[in-house]
């Protein structure tokens, strides 16, 4: 708790008791009260106790020891991309993924009024999310852990030439002006967040159905183009392909994959089994249901 600035200790304590009191109903999330990963966690299950965590080391470990009944971990935004360090996390955390969401995101610029504001600071997601309006006003940005802190950091160092790029509702939270509103550098600014839990959900019922996995192709030609034929000829649609290194190395490559579907329909089974026999190894990270369509 000490790591957060000292205008959001007293609201993480709260937060921290109450989520202690009943922990099958808290969801952690990473920052400090206010940051999009708290306004996702409400969302998503408006009866839970939101448990605000430092980092997503943190939130993924109140989870596994018990602190947590699910994790709020945002995974990519559709504007800056893939969320540092997630792909290693994941798997990781031991956890599965048992549901997503997509969050609208928007951001404000908030600090003392009438000052001249030289430098903003703010999650670098943030601060990539709304680069082209911070270079268009003159404004340096400056990385910090989370968004909701960066607002509580500004609070707490009172200096009138900086401000926090942090959603709308942190001002209020720590006794900060808005200065200017609905930021963003394009209007689909979305971030997408998975559900991390210690057990994997059932998949009976209705979908659709998303499957997240990831695996290491083997190291002869063309192996990654036979790993992908079983999902081609199964008729089996992925909706997402990543690749990621591991450990330094430059030889062995990692990927990410969501693709329609549960392991046991015939179609993702038979194109699973497919990948096993290409790949040194794989592995599921959770099917769950679909929060919203893909783009065709």
């Amino acid at each position: 708790m000490e790591s957060f600035p000292a205008p959001a200790r007293p609201l993480v304590a709260r937060m921290v008791a109450a989520a202690a009191a009943d922990p099958p109903r808290a969801v952690a999330f990473q920052g400090a009260p206010g940051a999009n990963s708290h306004l996702a966690a409400l969302e998503a299950f408006p009866q839970g106790l939101p448990l605000p965590c430092f980092d997503f080391a943190d939130a993924i470990d109140a989870v596994r020891d018990g602190r947590a009944g699910v994790a709020m971990i945002p995974i990519e935004n559709s504007l800056h991309g893939r969320v540092a360090d997630i792909h290693f996390l994941l798997p990781e955390s031991g956890l599965s993924i048992v549901g997503e969401h997509f969050l609208p995101i928007r951001y404000a610029l908030m600090g003392r009024a009438g000052a001249s504001i030289r430098q903003a600071v703010s999650h670098p997601q943030a601060l990539g999310q709304c680069r082209h309006w911070l270079r268009e006003r003159g404004i340096e940005p400056v990385p910090y852990p989370d968004t909701a802190g960066a607002a509580a950091l500004v609070a707490e160092r009172d200096e009138p030439e900086l401000a926090a790029l942090a959603p709308p509702g942190a001002a209020a939270l720590y006794g900060l002006d808005v200065l200017a509103s609905d930021i963003a550098d394009a209007e689909h600014n979305t971030t997408r967040f998975v559900v991390l839990a210690r057990d994997a959900t059932g998949t009976s019922g209705d979908g659709p159905w998303i499957t997240t996995l990831i695996f290491e192709v083997r190291n002869v030609p063309a192996a990654l183009y036979k790993a992908m034929g079983g999902f081609a000829t199964n008729g089996v649609n992925m909706t997402k392909l990543e690749s990621y290194q591991r450990g330094g190395s430059f030889a062995a490559t990692e990927f990410y994959a969501d693709v329609d579907g549960r392991p046991d329909d015939p179609g993702l089974g038979r194109a699973l089994e497919e990948l096993g026999f290409h790949s040194k190894w794989l592995r599921v990270l959770g099917t769950y249901r679909r929060a919203r369509e893909r783009a065709a």
